[in-house]
């Protein structure tokens, strides 16, 4: 079977999660299951559970997968929404890989690409907003703030302004129009597109991706606190500074043992919060060995967290 993505990091998730012996592994972005059927190989004695919301991509992973069907369990949704309702237990391993997958990003319909010939950027193509209606019907200031929040585009209030101009004119109906007019104000460096980072403040707000790790952050929390996930190893893997920051804040507040306010004079909590552990102080990122043949890989940071068992 031809595979359209390429697991980032693979190697080193693969490597976070070798202390699981058995039990429920959940792949929370499941996508074209790259990831799902390396783990799947190399660890025979655990079950598997993949989460996505889109559609093509449950499709492509069940066939990837029938080898492993009598251990693997699908469901369609959003990871926020699924996974505080598993009720398969232990679960000793989770992953999520919070990048776009490479078949959304290449296959020009689903209107990812600076070169689409439609506007829609959504992960789940039944959901009701996207990229069009954001593009076309967000005011001034909505569109200034995403721009700004969720993309950190430095010339912000250009970009929402050309928008709007633009479509005075007309509807804006193409990706491809969109990258045009932003290409003509923001100033091109380096090899990066000059669209990139306002299409991806754009396709965050579209797929509320924030939102998004948020809840699955609180699910986890939630969830540990309750005692089911025990000694579960925690694999996240971000691609920009938001999702990263995100990750990185909760997993330094889980791995806190004193709560006490800072200004106390002494702990009187007991230091005993403390809901696990981080492996590593900084994030994995990819090798160059993985850069030269994934050059998608290179804004990939891997963060793991063990929750005590």
């Amino acid at each position: 079977m031809n595979t359209p993505h390429i697991p980032v990091l693979l190697e080193e998730v693969l490597l976070s999660f070798r202390d699981i012996k058995s039990g429920y592994f959940v792949d929370c972005t499941l996508g074209y299951a790259g990831h799902s059927e390396a783990i799947l190989k190399k660890y025979e004695n655990i079950n598997h559970i993949g989460i996505d919301r889109d559609e093509e991509a449950l499709t492509f992973s069940k066939n990837r997968l029938t080898p492993f069907q009598d251990k693997s369990t699908l469901y369609k949704g959003t990871f926020s929404t699924l996974f505080s309702t598993l009720k398969e237990t232990p679960i000793v391993a989770v992953l999520a890989d919070f990048g776009v997958s490479s078949l959304q990003l290449d296959k020009k319909e689903r209107g990812f690409s600076f070169s689409s010939d439609n506007l829609d950027m959504r992960m789940d193509t039944s959901a009701p907003l996207s990229a069009y209606e954001v593009v076309n019907g967000y005011n001034q200031e909505r569109l200034e703030y995403i721009l700004n929040h969720y993309g950190e585009v430095r010339s912000y209030k250009r970009v929402a302004s050309a928008i709007i101009e633009a479509r005075s004119q007309h509807p804006l109906e193409s990706a491809k129009e969109l990258s045009d007019i932003i290409s003509k104000v923001v100033p091109k460096g380096g090899k990066i597109h000059p669209a990139t980072l306002s299409f991806q403040g754009i396709r965050i707000e579209v797929n509320a991706e924030l939102y998004e790790i948020e809840a699955l952050l609180d699910a986890l929390e939630s969830k540990a606190k309750s005692g089911v996930l025990k000694g579960a190893i925690i694999s996240l893997i971000t691609f920009h500074s938001l999702e990263d920051r995100l990750v990185k804040n909760r997993y330094k507040k889980w791995a806190t043992a004193c709560i006490c306010d800072s200004l106390a004079m002494r702990c009187t909590c007991g230091k005993n919060h403390a809901l696990g552990k981080m492996l590593g102080r900084k994030p994995v990122i990819a090798t160059k060995e993985e850069l030269k043949i994934n050059a998608r890989s290179r804004s990939a940071k891997l963060r793991t967290f063990v929750f005590k068992g």
